[in-house]
């Protein structure tokens, strides 16, 4: 009971970071800003996965790929960022 309470409050909170990057990313066209709000939303929605999930471990390759993926998306935007100068 109390899991899915904070898993909630996980996902709402990483949502709410993403929109915020994405308005930043509205503002200045900045690819930085929109690497690391694809990857916040696409984190929160990874953790909504969770309460879909019969198991809700860690354990599952395709959590993991998720994430990776989102992590990598983040990477490649601090890299490109740092490329353009």
């Amino acid at each position: 009971m109390i899991e899915g309470y904070l898993l909630g409050m996980i996902v709402t909170a990483m949502l709410v970071a993403g929109g915020y990057f994405l308005k930043f990313w509205a503002q200045t066209r900045d690819p930085l800003f929109l690497g690391f709000g694809a990857a916040f939303i696409i984190e929160g929605l990874n953790r909504t996965a969770f309460l879909f999930v019969a198991e809700s471990t860690d354990q599952q390759p395709l959590i993991y790929s998720i994430r990776l993926l989102s992590y990598l998306l983040i990477l490649a935007s601090i890299a490109y960022k740092n490329r353009r100068r």
